[in-house]
């Protein structure tokens, strides 16, 4: 049987119908309509993880694999040795003598820390100027690399696809980069976020959007690094 096809069979084993059954999932912590059970029944649409876990808990299915695929720990049983193996696995929980021994360990602190955050967007586009003085102090966790110092916000699409406007990206401070690198720019009175690349005998700041054309770096202008994208 097809995931459909085991979504109706149970509900109707259960004497629900498709609008029952999507009311026991909202009381469940999904937000689903009768519509959508009807389009999973019918195979159009399938459930996503979370929701198939929900529907199993709702429809009582205690061996998942089993049910969708026939190959679960009761495969090739009937309803009636189902039971029986269920019901045994009930005895030896009671019993007490095989339960989970839940090892102690211990648990790790997240590691929180504050950098700067500034506020006036690092140009992805035509260029603006990064205010050293214009910043907030924001708490971040393991989600931001370790050699962070300090994150800024992209304005612009010339970074597209890997950096959209409005992102915060996360920097390590450090005065010079390797070819290829993308990282934090500051040239001719503006700050960008850029790759630096090497086009014949110049450098210049590439964007990743090929509608912009790269900005060639020269000599009679200083280029200054502020970091690298981590």
């Amino acid at each position: 049987m097809n995931i459909g096809e085991v979504i109706q069979n149970r509900r109707r084993d259960l004497g629900m119908n498709q609008s029952e059954l999507a009311d026991a999932l909202n009381a469940a912590g999904e937000s689903i309509t009768n519509q959508a059970v009807c389009k999973w029944e019918k195979n159009l649409t399938l459930p996503n993880a979370r929701q198939l876990l929900s529907l199993c808990r709702v429809l009582r299915i205690d061996d998942v694999l089993g049910e969708f695929t026939g190959e679960g720990i009761f495969a090739g049983l009937n309803s009636a040795g189902r039971k029986k193996a269920l019901e045994y696995t009930e005895l030896l929980r009671k019993s007490g003598m095989f339960g989970a021994v839940e090892r102690l360990r211990e648990v790790e602190p997240v590691r929180l820390r504050t950098l700067p955050l500034y506020s006036l967007a690092v140009s992805a586009g035509t260029g603006q100027f990064l205010d050293g003085e214009d910043y907030e102090m924001v708490e971040v966790g393991a989600e931001v690399a370790e050699g962070a110092n300090f994150g800024v916000r992209v304005a612009g699409d010339s970074m597209e696809p890997d950096f959209h406007d409005g992102q915060t990206v996360w920097v390590r401070q450090q005065r010079s980069l390797m070819t290829g690198d993308i990282g934090i720019f500051l040239y001719d009175g503006s700050a960008y976020l850029k790759q630096l690349v090497a086009k014949k005998s110049v450098m210049a700041l590439h964007s990743l959007n090929p509608k912009y054309e790269d900005i060639i770096i020269s000599p009679e202008l200083p280029l200054r690094v502020l970091g690298k994208v981590v």
